[in-house]
């Protein structure tokens, strides 16, 4: 397939027209015109690019890409190498951020959701674009039943603040992969039991403590690797492409 055509049926499963982003979305470096060969991961970073390179991928899929607003512009230093690498050997780089997050089939907040045997609900923001979701549990879980549940899945175990009333069962849980943490104001508004997100901050804490909510930070990379590994499973299963999804570690 034409890699402006494998662009277009990216952009149609995707819809990232309808989302406003940090970066821009869909083909960010040309490379070769014909595209067989795929290889997806979670964080363009240069292990990832030189791994693509060792299995001869014609296209590099990726969740976090480049090009971010307030980068420093100039194609320099670490950012210099990795694009002169996917120049030097024909290597499409193409980036889905916000709508991977958010697709309801393949998105990381789906597959997250799909994991952990959430039954999703609806978005935190009420609308089809929400970032942030809130569902609910098959059977109410402690926290700690619910760490652990988070730790055999992801294969990472979180960070968990408890509220004040530690005992308090889970039931209804909020989540949003990634740099999601300040999402936990509004699910302690809704009055959900539980948030998850990726990252945390040093308010994160404190916010979970005083508004009666649990919260567990999984990781970014541990939320985010499943929406791209969806995304180039899809694409092998419909359109024939041979697909290899990278795992890079990253404990953050």
């Amino acid at each position: 397939m034409n890699i402006l055509e494998l662009e277009k049926r990216l952009n149609e499963k995707l819809s990232p027209q309808l989302i406003k982003d940090y970066a821009p979305n869909g083909l960010q470096v040309e490379g070769k015109s014909e595209i067989k060969r795929i290889v997806t991961g979670v964080t363009a970073s240069q292990a990832l690019i030189d791994r693509a390179v060792e299995l001869n991928a014609d296209a590099l899929l990726v969740h976090h890409g480049y090009f971010w607003k307030g980068e420093p512009e100039p194609i320099r230093g670490m950012k210099g190498k990795r694009i002169r690498t996917l120049i030097k050997n024909d290597i499409n780089l193409l980036g889905y951020h916000l709508p991977l997050d958010i697709h309801p089939e393949l998105g990381n907040n789906a597959e997250l959701a799909r994991l952990l045997e959430i039954t999703v609900e609806g978005g935190l923001e009420r609308h089809p674009q929400s970032v942030a979701m809130f569902g609910r549990l098959a059977q109410p879980m402690t926290g700690q039943e619910f760490a652990e549940k988070i730790a055999h899945v992801l294969n990472r175990a979180p960070l968990h603040i408890a509220p004040d009333d530690a005992n308090k069962l889970i039931e209804t849980v909020g989540w949003c992969t990634g740099g999601g943490q300040d999402y936990i104001e509004l699910a302690a508004q809704n009055g959900l039991d539980a948030f998850i997100s990726g990252e945390i901050s040093e308010r994160t804490t404190y916010s979970a403590r005083e508004q009666d909510i649990h919260y567990f930070a999984a990781g970014h990379h541990a939320t985010e690797r499943y929406g791209i590994k969806a995304l180039g499973e899809w694409l092998a299963q419909e359109y024939g492409f041979e697909v290899e999804f990278v795992d890079i570690d990253n404990p953050v």
